[in-house]
Parts: C-alpha cells; sequence; structure tokens
C-alpha cells in the first residue's frame, strides 16, 4: 500500500508513520509537510532513512503539489492541521485555510485519483462540550471556538464528498492525546518545560475543564484499524475513557518532577473554554476490535520523563 501523510513531521503524524512503518514493512509512505513552527524533522530523524519512507516539505493548499502526490499513492490520511485554540481565537485565518481548504483539495485530489481510502484525522472538540454523558458518532456538531468549528467544517466537506461523488472518507476523532514530541504549546509539554525552566505555570480559571487522556501510541493504533477495516463513510470515536481535570494533571506533572504544588498560578479563563469533552468510543471497539492498551499512570509518568529528559 502507499501512502500520502499530511502533517508528518507533527506530533500525531511522525508518531503514526513511526508505526506505520514498523507495522507494515512493506508499505511506502510520503510524508508531506509545511513545517510550521509545530512541525519539526527531528520527530522524523529515527526513520528518515528508511526506504519505504519519503519526506516531501509543501503545504496542503499547494494545489499541484498535492495532485503530484496524490497520484502516486493509493491512501490520504489527513493529519495536516492547525490546532492550537488559543492561536485560532487570536486570529482564525490559517484555520480556515488549512483545516477547510486544505482538507478540501486533499478531498478533489482522493476523487481525481480514486483512491482507496481517505481519512480524516479530526477531534473530539468538534463535538463542543457536556456535563454530562457522552458523544456518540451520531451527535450533533456544537463547536466551541474558531479551531474546532475548522476541523467540523472539514468533517462536513469529507462526508459530503462521501455523499456526492462517492469518495472513500473515513473520519477518525480523538480525544487528547499524550505522548513524545508534541510540540511545546499543548499543557503536558508546555507545562514541563516551563516547570524545568524554574517558571510557575498557568491554569486556566480554576483548572476544574476535563479532558480524556488518549496515548498517541493507542490513537495510531485506531487509526491502522480505521484504515483497513473501517467502513466507507463512517465516523469513528476514539478516546481511553481517561477523564482527569486540568489540575489533576498540573498536580501529576510536579508530583512526578517533584516540584511542590505553589508553582501553580491560576490566571483568568479562556473565552468560550470548552468545560468537559466526552466521547463514547463503543463503535470502534465493537466494530473493530480496538481498546487502548497503554495504562495511563504509567503512560503518562513514560511521558512525562520524555520530556523531562529531551528538554534538558
Amino acid at each position: 500500500m502507499r501512502i500520502l501523510v499530511t502533517g508528518g513531521a507533527g506530533f500525531i503524524g511522525s508518531n503514526f508513520i513511526r508505526y506505520m512503518l514498523g507495522e507494515h514493512s512493506d508499505y511506502q509512505i510520503i510524508n508531506l509537510d509545511k513545517l510550521t513552527y509545530a512541525g519539526d524533522l527531528k520527530n522524523c530523524e529515527d526513520y528518515a532513512n528508511n526506504r519505504n519512507y519519503e519526506f516531501v516539505k509543501g503545504d496542503i493548499t499547494n494545489i499541484q503539489l498535492v495532485y503530484k502526490l496524490a497520484g502516486k499513492v493509493d491512501v490520504i490520511i489527513n493529519f495536516a492541521a492547525e490546532t492550537h485554540v488559543d492561536n485560532s481565537i487570536k486570529d482564525p485565518t490559517e484555520f480556515l485555510k488549512s483545516n477547510v481548504i486544505g482538507t478540501q483539495i486533499l478531498l478533489d485530489a482522493a476523487k481525481k485519483y480514486g483512491h482507496e481510502r481517505y481519512i480524516q484525522i479530526s477531534t473530539d472538540e468538534v463535538y463542543g462540550d457536556t456535563e454530562n454523558g457522552f458523544f456518540t458518532e451520531e451527535s450533533i456538531l456544537k463547536p466551541s471556538s474558531p479551531y474546532s468549528a475548522s476541523k467540523a467544517a472539514g468533517d462536513m466537506l469529507s462526508l459530503a464528498y462521501y455523499r456526492t461523488y462517492k469518495t472513500p472518507v473515513i473520519i477518525s476523532r480523538c480525544s487528547n492525546n499524550y505522548g513524545p514530541c508534541q510540540y511545546p504549546e499543548k499543557l503536558v509539554p508546555f507545562f514541563i518545560k516551563k516547570l524545568l525552566a524554574g517558571e510557575n505555570v498557568p491554569v486556566y480559571g480554576d483548572g476544574s475543564n476535563v479532558r480524556d487522556w488518549l496515548h498517541v501510541i493507542d490513537h495510531c493504533r485506531a487509526v491502522d484499524l480505521i484504515l483497513h477495516k473501517g467502513k466507507i463513510g463512517e465516523v469513528y470515536n476514539v478516546g481511553a475513557n481517561e477523564e482527569h481535570p486540568n489540575i489533576e494533571i498540573t498536580k501529576k506533572i510536579l508530583a512526578i518532577l517533584d516540584l511542590p504544588e505553589d508553582r501553580i498560578k491560576f490566571v483568568e479563563d479562556r473565552p468560550g473554554h470548552d468545560i468537559r469533552y466526552a466521547i463514547d468510543s463503543t463503535k470502534i471497539q465493537n466494530e473493530l476490535g480496538w481498546e487502548p492498551t497503554v495504562g495511563f499512570e504509567e503512560g503518562f509518568r513514560e511521558v512525562v520523563e520524555w520530556y523531562k529528559n529531551n528538554f534538558i
């Protein structure tokens, strides 16, 4: 199988390529990445010379380049996205370009070349928040931020291409990923970096906002299953059922680093800050046989230690 992975120098994309090269030694992977501030070829160093791997620097909004690469592959898996909520609040423009226009161009390429699959990597944030219960794949989308709205738009485009053109779309919506190689703007690496620099960590509001934490390798396993066994035209939620308030995650980091809790600084809450994300992953578990394998306590400690070693 020949796969075009977009955004493959980023956090989840680079981990996915590493996983796939290890699991499927005969697959060929092209990594298309713009190398924005959040993309780094250091994330791909250990497999850069793999004979089945090729890196191409470029933007998914570059139609000519996308079509050139799409003509060489059987599948597109779209990890490329602007993802930082705070940045989207300051200026949504790049989010619309990448997450909407970029998605449309990739979908056109998949349609043009008759690909076997087009997998759109999305987020649980498209559902908005809820204080009770869990979102299923049938839940109404109610995004809260410009970021999640742009991802919801990409999802709707993808499903529209499936219905209108029969483009073989499948959508994955995952919860908060944690793991190595994440750019230090997201909570875990951001807080670790500040703490190691002797700074306090800013926690929004009272820190009660809840997220479900999924190890990136479990997410990679899910996407692999979706690629091979997922039903075209379907959406699959991918979550670990590991709900933890942000303040609890912060205290875990402090404990692992053996630092006092007075390093926490509560700051003004983010505009439109979602209270709780919660997705039901029953569908992918029952239909594709996926379940999370990385225990949260052990996995989280290993990840904090990884950042500690890599930030020093």
